[in-house]
């Protein structure tokens, strides 16, 4: 199944190279978990701090589906 990944700020760093900025379009396995997906990205888990899945909050442990927006962001701090 193909989903949209975007990760943001120091993230996109783990994007494949065939990535549009901070996006890409992915295959993954049938019953794939955020965490999964992020594994195979090589992105530090504790790294993902704010995750949405098609504008809502997700966890690592939620089920990805076909055409899913996966939305990735890191610690941000500003003032």
């Amino acid at each position: 199944m193909n989903l949209e990944v975007c990760l943001y700020a120091s993230l996109a760093a783990h994007l494949p190279d065939r990535a549009d900025g901070n996006s890409c379009v992915m295959e993954v396995e049938d019953g794939s978990t955020v965490e999964a997906l992020l594994t195979r990205l090589n992105v530090p888990l504790h790294a993902a701090k704010i995750i949405f899945l098609n504008g809502t909050h997700a966890q690592l442990g939620t089920s990805l589906k076909e055409g899913d927006r996966l939305a990735v962001f890191p610690p941000i701090a500003g003032g």
